[in-house]
């Protein structure tokens, strides 16, 4: 091993020194070393001094101080959960004593791992993400983990590499298809991933995911109720688990309160405003036009509210609108949109700790899919049939 090391003068030298040397010299000091600094002078070496090199406070020092083990120092400097807050808190103490700061870098080299995850994204003009990417950034941070966004415009166009060079932990997939490749492609490779949002509807999944069926069924039965027979659906894309789980959800409690849901009011495409914004007039050309629309969620409810303005519909007088998800953008007094509600920020907290218990292997193999219940939440959006 040779180390670059610049010697009197301002001239160069070279140290060399074997690591069965270093090891020797830190058994007898613990807080120092010797290097022995070797200066070239016309093509020939010659000894000219010796410096002490004052080494860095370790977490085996502060393991000591604080009676535990290292290991234990580095789980609860990372706030494990599997470390009580007692010793937590008595690491901590004993660390500010020794002004310890953790070293990443030395963190890596020591466990293999990098405490970072990706997190792809392919639809950051959608306003549901970063109301799902913040808190899922925060729960990550709190569990020591640093999240690095990926964005692309679908899941096959991001590079194998960028997700198996070995500088992350693991992945969240937040705008996973149905038909994705990349699930499998990191199944392969053996790195740990969890669903947000959306999955891939297989019973192995590991997700954090909506009662989007559910959700579904609320929205059915209270139009049902309304007295609404001409009944219209802007659903999302086909390859989604929430476009289909919502979509089955609607026509499963439609029937049941015997109220059909023909092809020719139902539109399916990508969960953004202009899907509902371009839908709505062909849907009021129809001959007999739906008195209620159920949109797949809150940003293709917000366009359907604009093509209904635009063309003179009243709402909720002439046309009834729902949504799904229930943004904070949905309460706005401009909107005041009835929709579906859930808990955006418990959903992204569920996949942070679900991803690093994967990594940590403490799940089942069989998969585990966390379902978050929804509720209907009435606004101004809806009224009774005329």
């Amino acid at each position: 091993m040779h180390w670059m090391s610049r010697g009197l003068g301002g001239g160069i030298g070279r140290a060399c020194f074997s690591a069965r040397a270093v090891t020797a010299e830190r058994r007898t000091a613990p807080r120092a070393y010797g290097i022995r600094i070797l200066a070239r002078r016309r093509g020939r070496a010659a000894p000219v001094a010796t410096r002490r090199e004052p080494m860095g406070i370790t977490s085996h020092d502060v393991a000591k101080l604080a009676g535990v083990s290292q290991p234990t120092v580095s789980r609860a400097l990372r706030d494990d959960p599997r470390v009580s807050r007692a010793t937590r808190e008595k690491v901590r103490r004993a660390a500010q004593a020794l002004n310890y700061v953790p070293s990443e870098a030395g963190r890596t080299l020591s466990t293999s791992a990098t405490r970072r995850v990706g997190v792809i994204v392919t639809d950051l003009t959608n306003p549901f993400y970063p109301h799902v990417i913040a808190p899922l950034h925060d729960e990550l941070s709190s569990l020591g983990y640093r999240m690095m966004l990926i964005t692309e415009r679908s899941d096959e166009a991001v590079a194998e590499e960028k997700l198996l060079d070995q500088s992350m932990d693991g992945v969240v997939l937040a705008t996973a298809t149905t038909d994705s490749r990349l699930p499998a492609q990191l199944e392969r490779r053996g790195m740990p991933y969890v669903f947000l949002n959306r999955d891939t509807g297989r019973s192995d999944d590991f997700a954090s995911v909506v009662d989007n069926e559910g959700g579904g069924r609320l929205v059915a039965r209270e139009l049902a109720a309304l007295g609404h027979r001409r009944v219209a659906g802007i659903f999302g894309s086909a390859n989604t688990t929430t476009g289909r789980e919502r979509e089955l959800g609607f026509r499963l409690a439609l029937a049941e309160a015997g109220v059909g849901l023909p092809e020719s009011r139902v539109v399916r495409g990508a969960f953004e405003y202009e899907t509902g914004y371009r839908a709505l007039p062909a849907l009021l050309d129809a001959d007999e036009p739906p008195t209620a629309v159920f949109c797949g969620n809150d940003v293709v409810a917000i366009g359907v509210l604009n093509a209904a303005l635009a063309a003179g519909v009243r709402v909720p007088e002439d046309l009834t609108v729902i949504g799904f998800d229930d943004l904070p953008m949905a309460a706005w007094e401009v909107f005041r949109l009835t929709t579906v509600r859930h808990d955006l920020r418990e959903l992204s907290r569920q996949a942070a700790r679900l991803l690093v218990r994967r990594i940590a292997k403490e799940v089942d193999p069989a998969g585990e899919r966390l379902v978050l219940p929804t509720e209907f939440v009435p606004r101004a959006t809806h009224a009774r049939a005329h």
